[in-house]
């Protein structure tokens, strides 16, 4: 089965906020679909009210371009090819690390988004996630 599930959704964001824990900063976590629509998102303890929608803008701008928003943000820089990327769909693209693209059997079937610490530890704790599908 290539479709992410609720339990899919849930054994992700258990895995990253492991890795929140472990590194002691309070995260929003967000898991969408292969059409970008929320799954399941966790405020943690102390998170940020602000990252919340940051954390589902990142996992949709992961799934919809299929791509960790780091390397997305480092292609919409003003000399390079993506920018001003961020001010389309709504102004909803994230172009900050935190958001990669989960993949199953070779296919994006979805995106995690991770907000509320540096874009290091966001990385660090999406990363962790994404090691969980």
């Amino acid at each position: 089965m290539t479709a992410l599930t609720l339990a899919d959704a849930r054994t992700i964001i258990g895995a990253a906020e492991q890795k929140a824990d472990e590194i002691g900063q309070p995260m929003n976590i967000a898991v969408v679909d292969a059409g970008g629509n929320l799954i399941a998102h966790v405020r943690q303890d102390g998170a940020w009210i602000g990252s919340i929608d940051i954390s589902i803008s990142k996992a949709w701008t992961a799934k919809a371009f299929d791509i960790q928003t780091k390397d997305l943000g480092d292609n919409s820089q003003p000399t390079q090819q993506f920018f001003g990327i961020h001010t389309t769909n709504s102004g909803r693209v994230a172009i900050f690390a935190g958001g990669v693209p989960l993949v199953r059997d070779g296919i994006v079937v979805g995106g995690l988004g991770v907000s509320g610490g540096s874009g290091e530890q966001d990385q660090s704790v999406a990363e962790a996630g994404l090691a969980a599908l």
